[in-house]
């Protein structure tokens, strides 16, 4: 099972709506800053001409190289834990730890044994963690910068604590506490 990882398609007629609605806002700003640092305004032609780039550009075609992008970076990127030998991947999903103030991002995985998170190459800091179910004390919810709902708090035996951003937080909080009540019992 794969948690939170939905790519969502575009379609035609919204990136039609979103060039529109990106070239007229574009062009308006472009007016309004030429209205008040310019003794001389342009022609009308000449906004037109700009809004009308600008939302083609920034409404179809910077979505669809974006697109293509991802698709060959994802490639590179594959994420795959180091696992024990009699060790299986049950739920995984994309998540950041954070190390120190770095929100380091990666991938969360959690096994028949523990809850691991594997860091994606381009981070500063890189690596596995691991952290055994029976070495969870207790799953806090968190909020991420004091204002969003979607980061968990897990705080080891030994005192350590663990911040993770995901998406889906309650079904993340869910199986993650019903996996280390699963090892305890």
């Amino acid at each position: 099972m794969e948690i939170g990882n939905k790519m969502i398609k575009i379609n035609w007629k919204y990136r039609l709506y979103f060039a529109l609605t990106t070239g007229i806002f574009y062009t308006l700003l472009l007016v309004v800053f030429e209205y008040f640092t310019s003794e001389k305004l342009h022609s009308v032609y000449y906004f037109i001409f700009q809004g009308v780039g600008f939302g083609i550009f920034f409404g179809i075609g910077f979505p669809y190289i974006s697109e293509k992008l991802a698709k060959k970076i994802n490639k590179n990127l594959t994420i795959q834990p180091e696992l024990d030998t009699d060790e299986e991947i049950e739920i995984q999903g994309p998540a950041n730890l954070f190390r120190g103030i770095e929100g380091v991002g990666g991938k969360i995985f959690l096994t028949n044994k523990k809850m691991i998170f594997k860091s994606h190459k381009i981070n500063i800091q890189k690596g596995q963690t691991n952290i055994p179910y029976e070495e969870i004390a207790e799953i806090k919810k968190r909020k991420t910068a004091k204002l969003i709902n979607n980061g968990i708090r897990i705080i080891t035996i030994n005192g350590n604590e663990f911040d993770f951003v995901v998406n889906e937080r309650e079904v993340w909080l869910e199986k993650i506490y019903e996996q280390s009540k699963s090892i305890k019992v």
